[in-house]
């Protein structure tokens, strides 16, 4: 991996820097957009030293692998405004307008400058150090109030602001609800579906029925108390999204971990990839009407929280990974109990094979359907196993490696269909190649500390640090900003889920109402992990 290089932009050449980065330097990947209140920093005189609202963009060449990371300051807290970057990056838009909705950023050019997760009739804006949103926003028990326009803000040359009002859907259009509420939304996801007969015609995502505020929630914890709410994410992805906090804090701090750490992290993670594939096949066939196969898979999937349990005692939040190891060693059983579970895994696996993925009619519903190309897919940001069913080999453990993934062969499953059917096979070839992995690691994981000795107040030094893993459903990013304290001044989460709904308007387009289910299903993204 090449060294990152770091950009301090000027509200007004920012655009111009970040097309050169898109096009002259070839960073067609934006892998993160994480809004940021600096506050005045009256202790620090460095040039360097942001101050006040703005923005931190990473970005990636999917073709040279080098890195970027551009941070820009607006002008001022009483009108922040910066250039928006969704002309280069269509996976920009839904990340600009949750900096609008926290922070107050208003990004011109943005075709859609409306709040994401909170109510349309919100007081302030809630990520500001200086916000109160308790006083400004007392409890209220009625509706939100529904609103059928957006604004697309341009930024004039002397800096003032032109706004033109959009509606989302004309009064001659035939809108439904897909969700909250919705088995197939798989959870509380709100798609207001434009229907021309049985086709989609547009489709406006609706998030935010779960928002916990759990960025803003760490802010007001100390480092190991940040780790609890990482598991309450990606509930499917608990291992995964934890072992990239502590990394991150880890990386921070200069703490090595012992390679008996490193094997069973890695171990872990491939187990809870296991279980996330296992469930992500049972609620696909469910969605599709194939009971049985629904059944084998929730069957299989007690094998890996059985093992979870007995090691960490819990089953979905498993609170297993501390910052510089783990909360305790392996189960004497564990090995035993993980080679007994890849043979019998491996077998059950054409059993899937043989009820579902031959089955002439899933094939119908899933082959030529939801078709995501290479291009959007990098330029929507969508990793995961919909990133490489578009062709676009994004797998974090090959591009950065971590922890063991150093020390094992195993394939990166990249198909080019970009159908719904090459997203279900990416995760079902992706469940042997977990298998193979923890294969080789089981039987030589090292002697060594499970835990090494921390301070009982941790600190992280000042400065920025960005970690990543391969989560379940892709790049799951932690963003840690310090100032020396023992609490985070900022900690964002890449989500990824985010980048998966905001290219299901793409991908829905003209397709049939029915398909809105496979292709939901076959995304595969958790809400709470959107909705943070």
């Amino acid at each position: 991996m090449e060294q990152t290089n770091l950009y301090i932009a000027e509200p007004a050449g920012l655009h111009e820097l970040m097309r050169s980065l898109r096009y002259e330097q070839k960073m067609d990947f934006l892998e993160s957009l994480t809004g940021m209140d600096w506050g005045e920093r009256k202790d620090d005189d460095s040039p360097d030293a942001l101050r006040g609202l703005g923005v931190v963009y990473h970005l990636e060449s999917t073709e040279t692998g080098r890195r970027a990371v551009v941070k820009c300051a607006t002008e001022n807290r009483e009108n922040p405004q910066l250039p928006s970057v969704t002309d280069l990056w269509r996976g920009a838009e839904l990340p600009e307008r949750e900096v609008y909705d926290f922070y107050g950023i208003t990004f011109g050019g943005h075709p859609d400058m409306r709040r994401l997760f909170l109510r349309t009739d919100w007081v302030g804006w809630p990520m500001r150090k200086d916000d109160d949103p308790a006083a400004q926003n007392p409890l209220r028990m009625d509706n939100e109030p529904t609103v059928d326009t957006t604004r697309q803000m341009e930024i004039r040359e002397d800096g003032t602001i032109t706004e033109e009002v959009k509606t989302l859907f004309g009064d001659e259009e035939y809108v439904v609800n897909i969700g909250p509420q919705h088995p197939a939304t798989h959870g509380v996801l709100r798609f207001r579906v434009s229907l021309e007969g049985e086709n989609i015609h547009k489709i406006d995502v609706n998030c935010g029925y779960i928002h916990r505020g759990i960025e803003k929630m760490n802010e007001s914890l100390t480092y190991p108390q940040t780790l609890a709410l990482t598991d309450r994410l990606d509930y499917l992805g608990a291992m995964q999204n934890r072992h990239a906090l502590c990394m991150c804090i880890e990386k921070a701090m200069g703490v090595e971990v012992s390679e008996r750490v490193q094997y069973i992290r890695t171990i872990m993670d491939e187990l809870q990839r296991i279980d996330s594939h296992i469930l992500f096949f049972s609620c696909l066939c469910q969605d599709l009407g194939a009971t049985t196969a629904f059944l084998y898979g929730f069957r299989d999937r007690e094998k890996v929280l059985d093992i979870f349990e007995e090691t960490c005692g819990g089953r979905l939040i498993l609170n297993y990974n501390t910052i510089g190891g783990v909360q305790a060693d392996i189960h004497p059983n564990f090995v035993k109990r993980v080679k007994e579970f890849i043979p019998y895994m491996r077998k059950n696996l054409k059993e899937y094979h043989d009820i579902f993925t031959g089955n002439i009619i899933a094939r119908q519903r899933l082959q030529g359907i939801g078709m995501l190309s290479r291009e959007d897919a990098i330029s929507f940001g969508a990793t995961g196993g919909t990133g490489r069913a578009s062709g676009w080999a994004c797998d974090v453990r090959k591009r950065m490696p971590y922890a063991a993934y150093d020390k094992v062969q195993f394939k990166e499953i990249v198909r080019t269909e970009g159908d719904c059917f090459a997203r279900y096979m990416v995760r079902m070839d992706e469940i042997l190649e977990s298998l193979s992995i923890i294969e080789q690691l089981i039987d030589n994981i090292p002697e060594g500390p499970y835990q090494e000795k921390m301070k009982p107040i941790i600190r992280v030094p000042e400065g920025s640090w960005y970690a990543a893993v391969e989560g379940s459903r892709g790049e799951f990013g932690v963003y840690l900003e310090s100032r020396g304290d023992k609490t985070p001044y900022r900690l964002h989460y890449r989500s990824t889920g985010l980048p998966l709904v905001g290219a299901i308007d793409t991908i829905t387009r003209n397709a049939k109402i029915a398909d809105l289910i496979a292709i939901g299903g076959t995304l595969d993204y958790v809400v709470p992990d959107i909705d943070r």
